[in-house]
């Protein structure tokens, strides 16, 4: 990855990158340094979830600064708009439960920057979303690591 910062320090930095996050951050450190995953994980989880409190509570203040600038304003309202049509459905009819299932999912789109974005979006109250949230970055991360180490442990027995 990056050489001359410390790994402990890649992972949780990459980690607290939009759509990267520890999801795919997690399988990245495996195959890329000699740790194990449980040393990983909790470095990971803790760097994609350091922004999301400061997402949740001053969004709508970075919102409204932005707006101020035409190309800001149409790419929120590109994003706002692309986020309630994939979102508005489960969110409304499941709230908190749409979201942890939003959030752990770990395709392109979902994870926590964005299930952040759907809080705000839908005015759902702070700390319930932060929990929920962070159950749905454990359930990702989870996923990753299990597959990540069924991959690992398959290829090695065919080719090991």
């Amino acid at each position: 990855m990056i050489g001359i910062l410390p790994q402990w320090f890649q992972i949780f930095f990459l980690s607290m990158i939009p759509w990267l996050e520890s999801r795919y951050v997690i399988p990245l450190a495996i195959s890329s340094f000699d740790w194990e995953w449980w040393q990983i994980f909790p470095i990971a989880v803790a760097g994609n979830m350091l922004p999301i409190p400061f997402i949740l509570l001053f969004f709508k203040f970075a919102e409204k600064f932005l707006r101020n600038y035409k190309f800001w304003a149409r790419i929120m309202d590109w994003l706002f708009s692309r986020t309630r049509i994939r979102a508005d459905g489960k969110i409304r009819k499941y709230e908190y439960l749409g979201l942890i299932l939003f959030v752990a999912i770990p395709l392109p789109f979902t994870g926590a920057w964005t299930g952040s974005l759907i809080a705000y979006l839908f005015d759902l109250k702070f700390s319930k979303s932060l929990l929920t949230i962070f159950i749905g970055v454990i359930i990702a991360a989870s996923v990753m690591t299990f597959l990540t180490l069924t991959g690992q442990y398959i290829w090695f027995s065919f080719n090991g």
